[in-house]
């Protein structure tokens, strides 16, 4: 390996190791109790080595949020749209995959779920987190479920997001339940609502059906997968904690 290649590794493992001790301080003592001493201290660097990385605090905040939102999108967008079987199979492979990433990266959901920054930036995030998960289950509403009321689907979008994000705060405070439960709460919530609609365009839940034309799970600026997403903020200068 190149000199090169080895400072490039090593600036990779740094900052790898920034994210996972500030995603646990920030979902431990809250935005405001974290600073960026505390941060650099247990992940092994200076301060002035964590600023090579990050401008700001808030900046490590966002691209904490940025990273997961990402990550957390592709999965239940593979399964819904390219994963084998009927609705009903692919609607729980997607909620397992959700679940899932949520069961591996328990420090960042509390994080992402629970702002405790009081930043305005860090807020308009969270609300475009929110916006974007609902806007695209009122997408998935409409491809599945084409007999919905059209002033119905806002609404609709919006339970369906709250029962994610509310079961995901409800079982990081009650890790021993098992993610089964989580999945199969969801696909029978999703699986009711679609029951209620009857038409000759309407899904079934066992129903084969055309699979829904989605954006890519990473696009900025339109809809992610079933779960936390938004637009890329701006990175915050600073340098202070």
């Amino acid at each position: 390996m190149s000199e090169i290649d080895r400072s490039r590794a090593a600036r990779a493992e740094a900052r790898t190791r920034i994210e996972e001790v500030a995603a646990r301080l920030f979902a431990e003592r809250g935005f405001a109790g974290t600073t960026i001493g505390e941060i650099a201290a247990e992940a092994g660097l200076s301060k002035p080595m964590l600023y090579r990385h990050f401008d700001s605090k808030q900046e490590l905040h966002l691209a904490l949020l940025e990273r997961h939102r990402d990550e957390l999108a592709a999965a239940p967008v593979r399964e819904l749209l390219h994963g084998e079987g009927d609705l009903d199979t692919r609607m729980t492979a997607m909620y397992d995959a959700w679940f899932g990433y949520v069961e591996s990266h328990p420090y960042t959901w509390r994080m992402m779920f629970r702002d405790t920054t009081g930043d305005a930036q860090v807020q308009a995030f969270h609300r475009e987190l929110q916006r974007r998960q609902r806007e695209t289950d009122m997408a998935l509403l409409r491809e599945f479920v084409p007999g919905l009321p059209e002033a119905e689907l806002e609404p609709l979008g919006e339970a369906i997001r709250s029962a994610l994000y509310g079961l995901a705060l409800w079982w990081l405070d009650r890790p021993e339940q098992p993610r089964e439960l989580l999945v199969a709460t969801m696909t029978r919530i999703t699986r009711s609502l679609i029951s209620t609609v009857k038409g000759p365009n309407a899904e079934g839940p066992n129903a084969e059906g055309p699979k829904a034309e989605m954006p890519d799970a990473t696009s900025t600026g339109t809809p992610d997968a079933p779960g936390p997403s938004g637009a890329s903020p701006s990175s915050a200068a600073g340098g202070t904690d």
